[in-house]
């Protein structure tokens, strides 16, 4: 036996045991007969849809992947799907850069980010004692292609325990697919669900939330705990008008229970309501007196902060901004989570 061979063999046994991520536990997506398992739409929707809201479905915004290990440390691998790393006003984090939490007393805390260089990126991770449960967000506005995970030999990964609670589904605008969130753990879609500990489904599409029916027939074939709506910042007015309470009657029609929640577009100043915020409003109290059941209205009034520090451009929340973002959410959505669970 050859000293090379007995090396060879050392090396080969001692090699990290790479796992994909979609053999875990994959939380955050609505449909499982996709084309890819890191998409967001299923499949067939790439018919349905319009091409812009079908290759935004390829960004991997609001998905994670849900762990167990005994390890304390832990090796990730991802590949995206565009070479475009960054944009001009959110960093390459938040675009293309994975995001760990582990479960520890007191609930979710942030360990470390994968931080892209290329196409294809990997990170080691050191892991805090104490703590066995993880979850992986993926890149905000890229895709990914493949994400695997690897932990040193002898140590033990294995999914996590699914949540009990049916997820919260979450549709609009670029804000709620993250941007520009310099991490996408601090989006505030991801940030409602830590701090509720429930599940989301992030089903923002970049300035493409139009609610067509097309995207209603979609939305209404999920089965949450809650709805909640917030497209107003892509929408003009006549489309306030014309789309927003058909969208809410199919919903109601699909999930005759499920609560549904009303979101304001934000305004950096505080100006609330917009224009468009009079509409929605009015729509709200139409619907409330036409017999829809389950409705609720969250106001954008200081949702980012009065300061007028909460944006990265006036639009756009940055991390502070998404932090007030998702308090209101929070706030809104706990009586509604009350009364699901």
């Amino acid at each position: 036996m050859s000293l090379v061979w007995m090396l060879a063999s050392a090396l080969s046994a001692a090699a990290p045991q790479w796992v994909e991520a979609d053999t875990l536990l994959l939380e955050g997506r609505g449909w499982t007969d996709v084309a890819s398992p890191y998409d967001r739409l299923p499949a067939r929707a790439e018919k349905l849809v319009r091409p812009d809201v079908w290759n935004l479905s390829h960004n991997s915004a609001g998905l994670c992947v849900r762990f167990v290990t005994t390890a304390r440390s832990l090796r990730c691998q991802w590949a995206l799907r565009s070479a475009n790393l960054d944009m001009p006003h959110m960093p390459a984090t938040g675009v293309s850069g994975v995001d760990l939490y582990a479960r520890l007393a007191g609930g979710w805390r942030f360990v470390a980010n994968g931080r892209p260089t290329a196409q294809t990126n990997e990170a080691e991770f050191g892991l805090p004692a104490g703590a066995s449960e993880y979850r992986l967000y993926l890149p905000l506005y890229n895709g990914v292609s493949s994400v695997k995970l690897a932990v040193p030999e002898g140590q033990t990964l294995t999914a996590a325990t699914p949540s009990t609670t049916k997820p919260v589904v979450v549709y609009g605008t670029s804000i709620v697919q993250g941007g520009c969130a310099s991490r996408p753990g601090l989006a505030s879609v991801a940030l409602a669900g830590r701090l509720l500990d429930v599940p989301t489904i992030n089903l923002g599409f970049s300035g493409n939330a139009k609610s067509e029916p097309e995207v209603a027939d979609l939305l209404a074939e999920l089965d949450p705990s809650v709805f909640v709506l917030d497209p107003l910042w892509n929408m003009t007015p006549d489309e306030v008008s014309g789309r927003i309470a058909p969208l809410v009657r199919r919903l109601r029609t699909a999930r005759p229970t499920t609560p549904i929640l009303l979101v304001e577009d934000s305004q950096v100043f505080n100006q609330v309501p917009t224009g468009k915020g009079k509409l929605l409003r009015g729509i709200y109290d139409a619907l409330r007196a036409e017999g829809v059941g389950g409705l609720s209205f969250l106001s954008a009034d200081g949702m980012l902060g009065t300061d007028g520090e909460g944006t990265v451009d006036g639009c756009h929340p940055n991390d502070l901004g998404f932090e007030r973002q998702a308090q209101a959410y929070v706030g809104a959505l706990k009586p509604l989570l009350g009364a699901t669970r």
